[in-house]
């Protein structure tokens, strides 16, 4: 499952692939270029450290020109090693698991199915994110990364 999550939008789009490849990472990357955002200049993705999150899943699966058109319209940011819940993408599969997957789904197109209306209901309720993590609190959450600045 693909998330993506505009939190300040209320927007988010979820898209069911039958593997998790770099392949499928990287049709996922052109749809946010070109039917997600197409007027936009640059797109910021908020990743996890997944091996196939790479630009380089745009190389391999497409000509070097088309490649190089959708990644020069992204900017890829990572979130740290164990620190997957900095990416708001995670906030939303939570309300996810527990507002549309609390039973199990016994296939690919019955799951599809689900996310698609639950897609459309947070879209129309333009469901945001109010994101109260501030760079205080990373000081001290994350202070390895953040080390304090002794003067």
């Amino acid at each position: 499952m693909f998330v993506f999550v505009n939190p300040r939008r209320g927007w988010r789009h979820l898209a069911v692939t039958e593997h998790r490849t770099s392949a499928d990472f990287a049709h996922q990357m052109r749809w946010l270029v070109d039917a997600g955002y197409p007027t936009a200049e640059r797109i910021g993705v908020v990743l996890d450290n997944l091996s196939t999150h790479k630009p380089e899943a745009l190389y391999e699966t497409f000509p070097p020109e088309e490649a190089r058109r959708i990644v020069r319209k992204l900017e890829f940011h990572y979130t740290p090693t164990h620190g997957s819940w900095l990416n708001m993408a995670e906030l939303e599969l939570s309300v996810l698991a527990r507002q549309c997957l609390a039973q199990r789904v016994p296939d690919v197109a019955t799951l599809r199915t689900l996310l698609a209306a639950y897609e459309i209901r947070r879209n129309a309720a333009k469901a945001t994110i109010t994101w109260q993590f501030t760079n205080e609190k990373a000081r001290v959450k994350l202070h390895r990364l953040y080390p304090s600045n002794p003067q």
